[in-house]
């Protein structure tokens, strides 16, 4: 009996100190490098009895830090994505044209009756730039545009008792611009042909005009001739959109809308009655923002790049 009760001591000796042991052993590298690799198995291959291919436990260790090390968000260096439209040093210089016209003669249309109008629209702008880096050109611009416009006769028709009744009035205008700008250029879905484009200006210009009313006929002693001499200056700061095309390689189709902007302007007048000699003198300010595309002010033009 006191036998028996020694053995069963010394079995629980071993016991107590066998646990210790196996805990430890599941911490140790081999144990966690056999997890991973359980982990890393598929449920259809663990039900097949497919064994795991011993993996050092530094290569699970090397594997996952790279994991980590890939989820971090890194800054993304933008020039490496900006592809070289037009390269530095190269000069380019171009010329844009703006042109229409129209003429009625005995248009009827809802309430417009007799409608006789002409008129036109011209400008030409020439410019030279030179490119101080990839895809961006510094240079400047001149314009000169002619707008004229002559309404002969225009009934308005609004019901029995209301008639009016425009003709002989006349609109003329001389206009000179000058300005510095600076281009950008970004390829279009990574080609070398086709472009867009983002003009910055700064400009200032000056305008002669004159608008009239009535005629003068002096055969036939008629003279209700009323009208104004306009002098216009202009300040603006504007961007200017567009696209090109390269028809050769060294030649480039362009068009581009308008200008989006502000603007100040200031005029003087120099105003004339009927019958009389003396002028009357007045004077204006405006200023404003423009932030809306006009499909009537495309310009389209040829630029060469040297």
């Amino acid at each position: 009996m006191m036998k028996h009760s020694f053995y069963k001591r010394i079995m629980r000796m071993l016991l107590l100190a066998f646990v210790p042991v196996a805990v430890f052993a599941q911490y140790t590298p081999s144990s966690q490098g056999a997890y991973d690799d359980y982990s890393q198995m598929s449920y259809s291959e663990m039900v097949n009895g497919k064994k795991p291919k011993p993996v050092k436990y530094n290569k699970v260790r090397e594997q996952y830090e790279m994991n980590l090390s890939k989820r971090h968000i890194q800054r993304v260096d933008r020039g490496d994505l900006r592809a070289t439209f037009i390269p530095k040093g190269m000069w380019m210089c171009g010329t844009t044209v703006n042109y229409r016209a129209w003429e009625n003669e005995n248009e009827n249309l809802l309430v417009l009756k007799n409608l006789n109008m002409d008129g036109h629209v011209f400008a030409v702008s020439p410019y030279v730039g030179y490119f101080v880096a990839n895809n961006l050109a510094v240079g400047v611009r001149y314009s000169y545009s002619r707008n004229y416009f002559y309404l002969g006769d225009l009934d308005i028709n609004l019901g029995e008792d209301l008639n009016i009744n425009l003709e002989d009035l006349y609109y003329l205008e001389h206009k000179h611009e000058a300005g510095i700008f600076m281009r950008n250029y970004m390829p279009l879905f990574g080609s070398k042909i086709f472009g867009a484009f983002a003009e910055v200006r700064a400009t200032y210009s000056r305008a002669n005009g004159k608008n009239s009313t009535g005629r003068r006929d002096l055969d036939n002693d008629i003279n209700t001739l009323d009208g104004t001499y306009e002098t216009v200056h202009k300040v603006q700061l504007g961007i200017t959109p567009g696209l090109c095309v390269f028809v050769t390689n060294f030649a480039a189709v362009e068009t581009s809308i308008g200008v989006l902007g502000v603007d100040y302007k200031w005029s003087n007048y120099k105003n004339i009655h009927p019958n009389s000699s003396e002028y009357e003198y007045g004077k204006s300010r405006s200023g404003g923002a423009n932030f809306r595309f006009n499909i009537f002010s495309i310009n389209i033009g040829m630029t060469f790049y040297l």
